[in-house]
């Protein structure tokens, strides 16, 4: 028998991400009114979701890499230094680099492999602000599936429908631009791919969202794998994967989802703003 399916009847009055009480407000992503100020928070977001990184193990040696692009010059993006280690990154530490590979800010050398990934994410996709990689445990040996994820939990269900698997460059060090521009195109209307073989490649209009889809997916690529060893998960019917998507996979969502891990940060590892 079929597995029973939601009564959806007041969608239209219920969401995951409102507030349920009269005079009760959501928090939202901050604005700002300049560039410098915009840019300073940027660059905050961005230290911080390495140090998040460093604490999940994703760090693996030299390679990982988040990136941001700059508010006032679309053409530029800040990143990580290449060789440092996500839980030491400052705020100071981050480099800017353009999309011809000069180092417009810092002094220090870029990881060559994430400029040509992120430089054509960031040149194919205006409306993608941050761009997440690591070489993390589970999502590199999910990659090596050269499977999507199933619905197999709820969480699962967040970029159900809106994430893939590029074949493209499969296993090498991406030092070709084409495999760059393989994986820009595998993004385009989607907020992850898999890289056969390499690993998680998440996009978001904020830092938090990007950095978000990573770490979800990460968490569920280790579910999956887990629930295969033990036997054979029964996956969520279509309309409620889709419901659940809907509620949870938005930008806003994935913006607040980091929140409380903002937060953690912030208060124990106050020198990341230095």
């Amino acid at each position: 028998m079929a597995a029973p399916t939601q009564d959806r009847s007041t969608d239209n009055e219920m969401s995951a991400f409102k507030p349920s009480q009269e005079g009760i407000t959501m928090p939202q992503p901050p604005t700002f009114a300049t560039s410098a100020e915009e840019r300073l928070h940027r660059k905050q977001q961005l230290a911080g979701a390495f140090r998040i990184f460093g604490r999940f193990g994703f760090g693996e040696g030299i390679a990982g890499h988040i990136t941001v692009r700059d508010p006032e010059d679309p053409h530029m993006f800040w990143v990580n230094p290449f060789g440092m280690s996500f839980r030491h990154i400052r705020v100071s530490d981050l480099i800017a680099v353009n999309h011809e590979g000069d180092i417009v800010h810092g002094s220090r050398p870029v990881n060559q492999a994430g400029f040509v990934i992120h430089s054509a994410v960031h040149h194919a996709h205006p409306e993608v602000v941050a761009a997440a990689h690591a070489h993390s445990v589970y999502g590199k040996a999910w990659s090596s599936l050269a499977r999507p994820l199933d619905p197999i939990t709820q969480d699962a269900c967040t970029l159900y429908e809106n994430h893939g698997v590029v074949t493209e460059g499969r296993g090498a060090v991406v030092l070709d631009p084409e495999v760059g521009r393989a994986l820009a195109t595998g993004l385009t209307g989607r907020k992850m791919v898999f890289h056969q073989n390499h690993g998680i490649f998440a996009v978001g209009q904020t830092v938090a969202e990007a950095a978000w889809w990573f770490i979800n997916t990460e968490r569920n690529c280790q579910a999956q794998l887990m629930a295969e060893a033990a036997g054979t998960p029964t996956q969520i019917d279509h309309a409620n994967a889709k419901f659940s998507a809907e509620q949870t996979g938005t930008a806003y969502a994935g913006w607040f989802s980091f929140q409380p891990l903002w937060d953690e940060v912030v208060r124990t590892d106050p020198d990341l703003f230095d």
